[in-house]
């Protein structure tokens, strides 16, 4: 299983090397949540970081309960790749900058025939949060335009139609206030409890959280679709891959529910794992696993580079040593947008650990195969409040 695979107790594992960095918090949360009722096993990528109660960056395997909770509010939150028609050599930085100053908005009358055919297409009935579909968010929240700098499987990348002169544009959103409204409902409900399988209350939270999911799929796609149109471009979905979610699962012999929370798949075929706005996102290739490591891993990978630092303490590490004007640009020469000063610092490379670090865990586990190595061009956050 190679060094980067711990066992932290009887039914928790973690996928990271002593060298990797994990705040302690998370190890605790862990460890907590993996004595609820009904847990199974529970299993930290990486990537793990203390959340609110509850780790984020883990798996969650459950027999004869769920628990809305472990999956949060930003359910079907995840990663969608786009390619696009655009050609990398002919972007110009200083004019791609300027095309996005409508882009949170809700979308105008031009795209509501669309979002109908779209939404009857995917089975979304719920019209209250129509406003906030193609919004990208706050938070960690971004779209990325990126170009594919090194090839490592080239049979992989032409399976999936990649093309390297190609500009990629890779969106991180979710359910927004939809997932939200549902775990309110929940937690004023039943508090933090779980829900026994098969009991009423369980098959209406299944019902809106799948909702919830198809949504959250539906929002990237227009985010996409708007993005590219600013651009002037066209583009296809090369992969899109929910990891805030819970859905059933037989690991080994037992017969399950699998809790994602900011964890990516890892039995869905390609993935994108992305790093901060300053750092190299990476397409992998899940490898077949052996129970061992189906038990260790829980079918699951990290979902990106991981926080290092908590939210709201960002500003007052780096603002002696960096300005605002400083961080809209990349030591990778990309650009940044991101018109909230709080979320730029909050946001900003240094706040997360090295991407590669994440990749090396997984690698060393025998989970995953690289296929390809991404750089950012540009990271669109907000132009100012967040949506």
């Amino acid at each position: 299983m190679g060094k980067s695979v711990q066992t932290i107790a009887k039914n928790v594992s973690l996928i990271a090397s002593k060298k990797t960095w994990i705040e302690g918090l998370a190890v605790e949360q862990l460890k907590k949540t993996s004595q609820l009722t009904g847990m199974h096993s529970v299993a930290g990528m990486p990537d793990l970081h203390p959340g609110r109660g509850y780790p984020i960056g883990a798996a969650f395997f459950t027999t004869n309960k769920i628990y809305p909770a472990l999956v949060g509010n930003d359910i079907g939150c995840g990663m969608a790749l786009w390619q696009t028609s655009t050609k990398v050599a002919n972007v110009k930085l200083d004019k791609l900058a300027k095309q996005f100053k409508d882009i949170e908005q809700p979308l105008d009358s031009e795209w509501h025939e669309q979002i109908a055919a779209r939404k009857q297409d995917k089975d979304i009935t719920n019209d209250i949060f129509d406003q906030a579909l193609g919004t990208i968010g706050g938070g960690n929240h971004f779209a990325e335009f990126q170009a594919i700098d090194k090839i490592y499987d080239g049979e992989t990348v032409a399976a999936l139609g990649l093309d390297r002169k190609k500009l990629q544009l890779l969106v991180h959103s979710g359910s927004r206030g939809f997932g939200q409204s549902i775990l309110v409902e929940h937690i004023t409900k039943h508090n933090h409890c779980g829900l026994l399988v098969d009991g009423d209350d369980f098959n209406d939270y299944c019902q809106q959280h799948d909702h919830a999911v198809r949504w959250a799929e539906l929002n990237r796609e227009f985010i996409a679709k708007r993005f590219l149109a600013a651009i002037r471009a066209t583009g296809n979905c090369v992969l899109d891959v929910n990891h805030n979610l819970v859905s059933p699962k037989t690991i080994g012999e037992t017969k399950g529910w699998l809790h994602r929370k900011g964890a990516t798949p890892g039995d869905q075929g390609c993935v994108m794992i992305p790093g901060s706005r300053g750092d190299y996102s990476y397409l992998v290739k899940p490898l077949p696993l052996s129970e061992e490591q189906a038990l260790t891993s829980l079918y699951s990978l990290a979902h990106g580079a991981g926080r290092k630092w908590k939210r709201g303490e960002c500003q007052g590490r780096l603002s002696n040593k960096y300005k605002r004007d400083d961080l809209y640009r990349t030591a990778l020469g990309s650009r940044v947008i991101c018109g909230n000063k709080e979320l730029l610092y909050d946001e900003a490379p240094q706040a997360y650990k090295k991407c590669q670090t994440v990749i090396s865990d997984m690698e060393d586990a025998g989970l995953i195969e690289v296929v390809a190595r991404l750089k950012p061009v540009l990271t669109f956050k907000t132009n100012g409040d967040c949506s």
